[in-house]
């Protein structure tokens, strides 16, 4: 069957058993919320996931569950991304939740991940639009720390990157950050640790390595500093812990 005459037959059909997907303008409304960080709108806006009242994508109430809620996730990550979320940040926790849905197997689990995903998006956009406008300069240098943070990272490389001698940058970092560069590419590298032992299977050796910690004791000591737990200790916290958790 062509693709139009499988049209005409589901408008048809869509007109007689009064299916119709949700308003245009309504869905806009609730993703410049969500792009927003605006909580309330999204509250007020905000429709839980269920098997009725949407497009019809899977014969099968879960997977067509499913379906919607990774097309949600889609549309969430590319508002965020233009509303000034780092692309692969935003990607990242796409596939994050994705990964979260692929994991039920019940339409309920599902609608719980759809809503913690939602506001979790809306929470992040919320906190990135209150953060302090850094120069271009700056604003480079942490692009480039994002992008070179499992690898070896000098202040002088990051200067001739953007142009500025390092003693220039060091200033003009530690006065609109806040944190010397060195300090800020360890929390990062923490914060990048934390994620990957919730969320993947490598070994806290793997982990330490990859983030280019001079040895394994070196990691250890830096990660309970800054977390409180060592990195096994940690993991065994934290991995996966709200994987398909629908409380």
């Amino acid at each position: 069957m062509s693709i139009n005459s499988e049209l005409s037959k589901r408008e048809f059909m869509q007109r007689e058993h009064n299916i119709t997907h949700s308003p245009y303008t309504k869905e806009m409304e609730f993703y410049a919320c969500v792009r927003a960080g605006d909580t309330d709108g999204v509250k007020a806006c905000y429709t839980p996931l269920a098997t009725e009242g949407y497009g019809k994508l899977s014969k099968d109430p879960v997977r067509n569950m499913r379906y919607h809620l990774i097309v949600s996730v889609a549309m969430i990550t590319r508002f965020c991304i233009e509303g000034g979320m780092e692309p692969e940040v935003a990607y990242t926790i796409s596939d994050i939740y994705i990964n979260k849905a692929d994991e039920c197997s019940d339409i309920k689990s599902l609608g719980a991940i759809h809503k913690e995903m939602i506001f979790d998006f809306t929470k992040r956009m919320g906190e990135l639009t209150s953060v302090k406008v850094y120069s271009k300069q700056i604003l480079d240098t942490l692009d480039y720390i994002y992008e070179h943070l499992h690898e070896k990272i000098t202040v002088t490389e990051i200067a001739e990157h953007i142009g500025l001698s390092p003693q220039y940058l060091s200033r003009l970092f530690h006065d609109e950050v806040g944190i010397t560069i060195s300090a800020y590419i360890m929390d990062k590298r923490v914060e990048s640790a934390e994620n990957m032992l919730k969320f993947s299977d490598y070994t806290p050796v793997d982990i330490g390595n990859y983030l280019n910690f001079s040895s394994h004791s070196h990691f250890i000591m830096v990660f309970k500093k800054h977390t409180g737990l060592t990195p096994r200790e940690y993991r065994e916290k934290f991995f996966r812990t709200n994987w398909g958790d629908s409380k």
